[in-house]
């Protein structure tokens, strides 16, 4: 069973756009504003300016998701939370709030109208978690 990441951005949830150009970072590597705004621009559907791209790549940055580097007079981003990470971090805050419903009838409610398919995930996730735990209780 994987940890959380260590490195969590300031703010967790994104704008579509905003989780759109992440992806964009994740797929390319180290981007700039011009490799964006094409790969973008590649549906013919699309508009969007390039000040917008410039505006959200830094926006992302202050958010702590990706990190900006200048060499000689271009600026290069990339992701400095991988996309399995990021997964994982959105997985548990969305975890975290069902949780905090806090009201136990609710909670099973949901999980007895879950699908067969669904049971068998909770089941595989429940063993994982008790997997975890003795391991951790054995090392201590």
């Amino acid at each position: 069973m994987l940890p959380l990441p260590s490195r969590r951005p300031k703010q967790l949830f994104l704008g579509p756009l905003e989780q759109e150009i992440l992806t964009i970072v994740w797929d390319l590597g180290a981007v700039t504003v011009r490799d964006v705004h094409e790969r973008i621009l590649q549906d013919p559907d699309r508009e969007l300016a390039y000040t917008s791209v410039s505006t959200i790549l830094n926006r992302l940055t202050k958010k702590g998701w990706l990190a900006c580097n200048k060499t000689n007079r271009s600026f290069h981003w990339q992701a400095i939370v991988s996309k399995a990470e990021a997964q994982s971090l959105q997985a548990h805050a969305k975890l975290q709030e069902f949780l905090a419903v806090g009201n136990p009838d609710i909670v099973a409610a949901f999980a007895d109208s879950l699908d067969a398919t669904s049971v068998a995930k909770m089941s595989a996730i429940a063993q994982r978690l008790q997997a975890a735990r003795s391991a951790r209780e054995e090392r201590s």
